[in-house]
């Protein structure tokens, strides 16, 4: 039987848009991110950090904090920010 791939749910898509978010207001590309993040001594490529981006790979919570730290952010305060833009776009829709 093939291995099935793991969607990625609506926390690993808020994750998802808050390093975008994130990334882009520090005016890092993402070869700029990805050498940040390995020089935490967590390896990561520009193209590891694309997939995650567009969400073709999920990002692990390792992941996550090592890009977090790289930004100069907790990864509470890139979620919190996050999901409160997501509320107000939910509710500008209604």
């Amino acid at each position: 039987m093939p291995p099935r791939s793991l969607e990625i749910g609506a926390a690993g898509k808020t994750a998802t848009r808050a390093i975008v978010r994130a990334r882009t207001a520090r005016g890092y590309s993402q070869r700029q991110l990805a050498a940040r993040v390995s020089a935490l001594s967590r390896p990561m490529t520009a193209t590891a950090l694309s997939r995650i981006e567009c969400t073709v790979r999920r990002c692990d919570i390792d992941d996550f904090v090592a890009i977090a730290t790289a930004l100069g952010a907790s990864p509470y305060t890139l979620l919190a920010r996050s999901s409160r833009d997501r509320g107000h776009a939910e509710r500008a829709e209604t």
